[in-house]
């Protein structure tokens, strides 16, 4: 018997597999693309490639295209799932966990192991990772290297909360030549400022503050997110994980069921 989970997000679908022991068997990520029922269906192909047989098997699917996983046993809510995910990741359970996904940022508090209070933006794309795409794609840089460019900038700032008008400002930068590495600079600031603003409906002052989503590998904002916060942010690669990681632990659960 596996444990799969599968955290379909708005931009990339993990996979996590898992044994009894908590052990990860396979793990992957692809883009979520146009559809998340094909992107579902890829991602059961991929695990009978992989020799893991849905029959046996237990699966949880999370995320944004949670819905489309026909052969999930269940479906369970991103917040239990991060939570979870995070705990096994970081071995606490008295923590803040700030996931920076593709269409919105959650802020998880966790005591006990157990979800406590979260925020959630989900009404703007602004300090998620939508928001870095597209300001990164108006400057013909990828993501990654947005952020890179980001640690070398300075004295440049975005005003405007809002992704359509921000980019406007990035354009009117571009047009007035400013440097690329002080656009990006301003970029990272207004991502960090925002989720910065989430964090305060929250009380994190005692809280270890750990990052998960597909930002967590952006040193530099991770950086700028623990001067502000005043708090040492802690991340690791396999962080962005942590939604498919939680969703085979809760599996488990069903076979106890």
């Amino acid at each position: 018997m596996v444990f799969i989970g599968i955290d379909i997000g708005s931009t990339c679908a993990k996979t996590v597999v898992m044994d009894e022991t908590l052990q990860i068997l396979y793990q992957s990520i692809q883009p979520t693309g146009w559809s998340s029922v094909d992107t579902a269906e890829a991602i059961r192909q991929n695990l009978l490639a992989q020799g893991f047989e849905m029959d046996n098997s237990r699966c949880v699917a999370t995320g944004y295209g949670r819905i489309s996983v026909p052969y999930a046993d269940k479906t369970i809510t991103e917040i239990t799932c991060h939570a979870r995910g995070a705990v096994w990741l970081y071995q606490c359970q008295d923590m803040a966990v700030i996931d920076i996904g593709g269409q919105d940022t959650k802020i998880i508090l966790m005591e006990a192991g157990m979800v406590k209070d979260f925020t959630m933006n989900d009404k703007c794309s602004a300090g998620t990772g939508r928001f870095l795409e597209v300001m990164a794609n108006t400057m013909a840089v990828k993501p990654g290297e947005l952020c890179e460019l980001a640690r070398y900038g300075k004295n440049v700032s975005i005003s405007s909360m809002c992704t359509v008008f921000a980019e406007s400002e990035v354009i009117s930068l571009i047009g007035r030549g400013e440097k690329k590495e002080n656009i990006a600079f301003a970029v990272v600031n207004s991502i960090v400022d925002k989720v910065v603003s989430q964090c305060s409906k929250l009380n994190i002052a005692e809280k270890n503050v750990f990052l998960t989503g597909g930002l967590c590998e952006c040193d530099f904002l991770k950086e700028v997110l623990t001067q502000k916060l005043h708090k040492q942010v802690t991340a690791q690669p396999d962080s962005r994980y942590a939604g498919a990681i939680g969703a085979a632990i809760s599996s488990m659960k069903l076979k106890r069921d």
